[in-house]
């Protein structure tokens, strides 16, 4: 395989298992040295981590509350010390859940655009100089819940969107130097299937579910594709959205 991010560093939040490791893993995989980030998942953290030198790339791992600014800085410079550059943040790191409209407490949606919204904002605030340095690259990992409207998803659906709407605007004000592009997955399955994905996935124009592997074959499209597309918004759904 073409090692075309050979010398590159890239940051994945929230990458030891799921879509982020896979994202983490495909990035490896191109040559790109990885650092990752995890909350409560050490043990699957530390094995994603053998599974990226196993690669024949240097890997960290670092434990960081994306719910906190300060953990988020201390992040970026364990980074920056380990590798002595960035090119690229992958803002994966997010948080699901269902509950009806009108049972929503302030809790549960101030604690949904925390991890969500105010996370990804912040940890490219402090890559900033750093990506800028590189003329590197954000991608943000949205959703189609962020395009389309889920009655039971309302503050994931939002604080989704609101994603979606940064990414745009960072692209416009991080011009030229950093190119900023956002991916929406679809519904995205691993493992053992339950009926209720089974509907969804007859449902889909391409009549299956996506796989995490879709999802980073979408990043890697992004983290190496000219840096000249910026902006853009792309969803990986199997045609579900249309």
């Amino acid at each position: 395989m073409d090692k075309l991010l050979q010398g590159k560093t890239a940051l994945v939040t929230g990458a030891a298992k799921r879509i982020g490791r896979s994202i983490a893993l495909a990035l490896a995989q191109r040559g790109a040295n990885v650092a990752i980030t995890y909350l409560a998942s050490q043990a699957e953290a530390e094995k994603t981590i053998r599974a990226l030198a196993a690669r024949d790339v240097d890997a960290l791992a670092i434990r960081c509350d994306l719910r906190d600014p300060e953990s988020m800085q201390q992040t970026m410079t364990s980074v920056i010390e380990e590798f002595g550059r960035l090119d690229l943040l992958v803002n994966n790191a997010g948080i699901f859940e269902s509950e009806a409209l009108e049972d929503i407490s302030v809790e549960q949606w101030d604690a949904m655009f925390a991890t969500n919204t105010r996370a990804p904002f912040l940890m490219a605030k402090a890559a900033h100089p750093h990506l800028r340095a590189a003329k590197g690259r954000i991608l943000n990992i949205g959703s189609l819940g962020g395009l389309h409207p889920w009655a039971t998803h309302a503050h994931y659906c939002t604080s989704k969107a609101a994603l979606h709407m940064l990414s745009k605007t960072m692209a416009k004000a991080w011009a030229p130097e950093i190119s900023v592009n956002c991916i929406a997955p679809g519904m995205i399955v691993q493992g053992e299937v339950e009926e209720a994905y089974e509907n969804f996935a007859r449902k889909t124009p391409m009549q299956r579910n996506g796989t995490a592997d879709d999802v980073a074959a979408a990043a890697i499209f992004f983290a190496t594709a000219p840096h000249f597309i910026t902006g853009q918004l792309l969803a990986v759904d199997g045609g579900l959205g249309l």
